[in-house]
């Protein structure tokens, strides 16, 4: 409850001042201490005392209990103490009079800040490697990366979502030399993807004893580099035909990009940054590659040229942080990918600082755990993924199943279906935190019991119909007053969005939003059961649950938009 979180933080900042000058706290500070309780019929947030005890030199308890005498009234409906903390309890005629109003009046908008307002932030997300399919291991980076996007954007950011394309390296060098060895275009262009995969597997197996193919990719990629036009004309074919299984998975998802600038367009911009590495003396010779030594900063080296001059992930990453900057002038610039290259990015941050760039503490990394099947981590090169596509479509055919069992005349079936299938792999997805790392198994991703994709879009689809239902029978909304306990809850979490909104950015956490979503489907199916809504007999008891029905409705769209999911009005 944001606004009720910060008028207790200042009220609470008023009363210690006036009973103790010098354990004086700002209302910043407070808030920062203030808890929700463990239950709730202790009350809405709770303050603990323990802090104040030294600057007063009085027992907790005996704090708690001087201050409560001073907060009594007004927004609150009870204060009291509980040993060495002060429970308040919010007063129902605060929650419809702010609370719900504010919902109605804000509507889609209720919960979004201006505090972005004048400020660009960049987000480098999804950004797959291409000549590889879509697979469970790309979707973290880009519901993660999307979703960060969203909650950005409703806090007043203008966002630059950059899909920053794999599209150069050595592994092209292994495409080609594949290609010119087993390959044929026909086979490629009917087959796409799948079919640059089982070369890019084929020429990785023959590879391991060896040498000389090793060798032949290097040659190959050199060729790339210094401009062949044989090698660029394949790689730039093989790029529009990895691209376009990019694109039919980004459109599923509901994700999108303003920027597909890949690692290839920077070419032509990493010398500069090279030189600048060279004249700052931060470059040094080792073993015949280019090196800048991060031993003092407890690093190892960052390996920004190879010992044939070819360039690496590093000396891409320099060179486009340095055009985004200079193109957008970046408030805060975001790279979602896996942890397992947090190592890579603080080294690459740190050689951005070493080189005097005065914006080098805006970039943020933002890491997420690693995605592996049967305990076995994920590699094209060998075959061991699970393909978005296929998971995708199971879900999907799961769904429609379960329609065709359920409600077999409903409308735009193929549309729900697919919402609600692909939904179900996105909630699975974000329901933890970024950072756990997951098994996956198809059994778990496919699963709609309990706290699910399906659950919370069902919750949505219900609210929906008993609004428009109420707006059939003209029922007015008129009425302002909580009747019932439950009533009383579902409000209190609505109230909390704005906060939940606000934690989920400042911590890069969008599982923030999707507990959030489940705390919502929660209150509100609690209410549903035990508080009639279109058979309630008082009519104004009636209009209230519709307002609360319809508050819910816009609050749980906003929130599950904020994840990447869709909102299927009928299920």
């Amino acid at each position: 409850m944001l606004n009720f979180k910060k008028i207790t933080a200042e009220k609470l900042a008023n009363a210690i001042a006036e009973l103790s000058p010098d354990a004086a706290l700002t209302a910043e500070e407070i808030a920062g201490l203030l808890e929700y309780p463990p239950d709730a019929a202790m009350g809405d947030i709770a303050f603990p005392c323990f802090r104040l005890s030294k600057a007063m030199r009085k027992a907790p308890p005996m704090i708690a209990a001087a201050l409560a005498e001073k907060l009594t009234g007004g927004e609150f409906e009870s204060v009291t103490t509980a040993g060495a903390y002060i429970n308040f309890k919010v007063s129902k005629g605060y929650l419809t009079k702010n609370v719900l109003l504010a919902i109605e009046e804000k509507g889609e908008k209720y919960g979004s800040t201006n505090e972005g307002e004048g400020k660009t932030v960049v987000l480098d997300y999804c950004s797959p490697n291409l000549m590889k399919p879509f697979h469970i291991g790309h979707l973290g980076t880009t519901v993660i990366g999307h979703s960060l996007k969203l909650l950005h954007e409703f806090a007043g950011y203008k966002c630059v979502g950059i899909n920053y394309l794999g599209d150069w390296g050595t592994q092209f060098g292994k495409q080609i030399a594949a290609y010119k060895k087993w390959g044929d275009r026909e086979t490629i262009e009917k087959g796409g993807v799948d079919e640059l995969v089982k070369l890019y597997v084929r020429y990785n197996n023959e590879c391991e004893d060896n040498d000389a193919l090793k060798d032949e990719a290097r040659a190959e990629f050199r060729k790339l580099e210094e401009g062949d036009e044989e090698n660029l004309a394949l790689w730039k074919w093989f790029v529009d035909v990895s691209f376009e299984e990019c694109r039919k998975t980004c459109d599923l998802l509901g994700v999108t990009f303003d920027s597909f600038k890949g690692e290839s367009f920077y070419t032509d911009k990493m010398p500069a940054q090279v030189e600048k590495l060279r004249a700052l003396g931060l470059l040094r010779i080792d073993e015949g590659a280019s090196i800048v030594d991060l031993s003092d900063y407890n690093m190892p080296p960052c390996l920004i040229l190879k010992k044939d001059g070819t360039t690496l992930y590093p000396t891409r990453d320099i060179a486009a942080a340095v055009y985004r900057k200079n193109t957008y002038d970046f408030e805060k610039a975001i790279y979602v990918t896996s942890s397992a290259q947090s190592l890579h990015f603080a080294q690459w941050f740190k050689v951005v600082e070493l080189m005097g760039y005065d914006w080098s503490d805006k970039l943020v990394h933002v890491p997420y755990g690693t995605v592996s099947i049967g305990g076995a981590k994920l590699a094209t090169r060998t075959g061991n993924v699970v393909l978005l596509k296929d998971l995708f479509r199971q879900s999907i055919e799961k769904v429609t199943e379960i329609m065709n069992e359920k409600n077999p005349n409903l409308e735009n079936k193929e549309e729900t279906a697919e919402a609600v299938g692909v939904g179900a792999i996105v909630f699975n997805y974000l329901f933890n935190s970024r950072i756990k790392d997951i098994n996956f198994t198809l059994e778990s991703a496919l699963s709609f019991e309990g706290n699910t994709g399906p659950y919370a879009q069902y919750t949505y689809a219900r609210c929906c119909s008993i609004v428009a239902k109420a707006k059939e029978a003209g029922m007015g909304a008129s009425a302002d007053t909580v009747t019932h306990e439950d009533e009383a809850a579902l409000l209190k979490t609505l109230a909390k969005f704005p906060e939940r909104v606000q934690q989920a950015i400042a911590e890069y956490e969008p599982s923030d939003i999707t507990r959030y979503i489940i705390d919502v489907c929660t209150a509100f199916n609690r209410f549903y059961c035990n508080c009639p809504i279109m058979n309630a007999e008082d009519e104004a008891v009636r209009a209230m649950r519709v307002r609360l029905t319809s508050a819910t409705k816009t609050v749980l769209g906003t929130a599950l938009h904020l994840i990447c999911m869709k909102t299927p009005e009928k299920i």
